[in-house]
């Protein structure tokens, strides 16, 4: 196994069996071909044509859209299985910061191909033996890659709060960290990959932050997601990505961007640097 092999699987994708989801204009998603059919029916929500999937040009307003679509989307969950609501929703729009179009729930973003975005925290300890990173193991019973190890702090990004202010929110329910502390979190830099699910397409962009804590701070799950934490030397981290798939897939991605940011892959050692490099960052807007 290879470090390059990470940035593969999160990256296999094939767009022939997709079409592009459009509001207003502005492609916002992709939608797989049999989810289309599935769409037809509903007439008054999407236009479904051969070559792209549009929203209903009466549904002008966002508020207008996001009930819409989520009517439907609880309907294909009832009739077809498709995944279900999960009560959370994630911000719509042609690019990060641009004004909403609309609202989609997290459970869904998938089946319309929507690009979601996440916040992945490195919990870095720097000791006298060389530097350390808390690593998470997912709990048991996590829908998404149960038992995997994590970084110290990871979520998805709701519409509804800036990234600093989800940042303190996911560091206190997931590590329990004081918000003093989780404020000096170092933004440096974002990670994007597309990759195919069950449902659809995942287009996703992860905002990567550093945050050095204490010797003797010690991270504590309040929210029941996380099994327990374990301080681990930077090079063993490395060695799990390189040789296992113990970590999910996408957290392999902001362990490579911080080794690579740190200079714990060289270029002279790691004949793969340059693709790591720019594969870390294919489509990231």
């Amino acid at each position: 196994m290879a470090y390059l092999d990470h940035i593969a699987a999160c990256n296999r994708h094939d767009l022939s069996r997709f079409r592009p989801f459009v509001i207003d204009g502005t492609g916002v998603g992709w939608v797989r071909h049999d989810v289309a059919h599935r769409l037809a029916p509903y007439p008054e929500v999407f236009r479904v044509g051969r070559d792209a999937v549009t929203l209903h040009p009466l549904l002008t307003s966002p508020q207008a859209r996001t009930e819409a679509v989520g009517g439907v989307a609880l309907d294909l969950h009832r009739a077809w299985g498709t995944p279900a609501p999960r009560g959370e929703m994630y911000r719509v729009a042609g690019r990060f910061g641009a004004p909403p179009l609309m609202d989609i729930d997290r459970g869904v973003v998938s089946l319309f191909g929507i690009r979601a975005y996440g916040i992945h925290v490195n919990g870095l300890v720097r000791r006298p033996d060389g530097d350390h990173l808390w690593i998470a193991r997912r709990s048991p019973d996590k829908s998404v890659a149960p038992g995997a190890l994590d970084n110290m702090v990871a979520g998805g990004q709701p519409g509804a709060l800036s990234l600093a202010d989800n940042l303190l929110k996911e560091a206190a329910e997931e590590a329990d960290i004081p918000a003093a502390l989780a404020a000096t979190a170092r933004p440096v830099g974002a990670i994007a990959y597309c990759m195919e699910d069950e449902w659809g397409l995942k287009p996703d962009v992860m905002f990567c932050y550093d945050l050095a804590v204490p010797e003797d701070f010690v991270p504590r799950n309040t929210d029941g997601e996380i099994d327990r934490f374990t301080l681990m030397p930077v090079a063993e981290v490395a060695r799990l990505v390189r040789d296992t798939t113990r970590f999910k897939f996408n957290v392999n991605l902001v362990i490579l961007d911080f080794l690579i940011r740190h200079g714990h892959l060289s270029p002279d050692r790691e004949p793969d640097y340059l693709d790591l490099v720019a594969g870390l960052r294919r489509g990231v807007r």
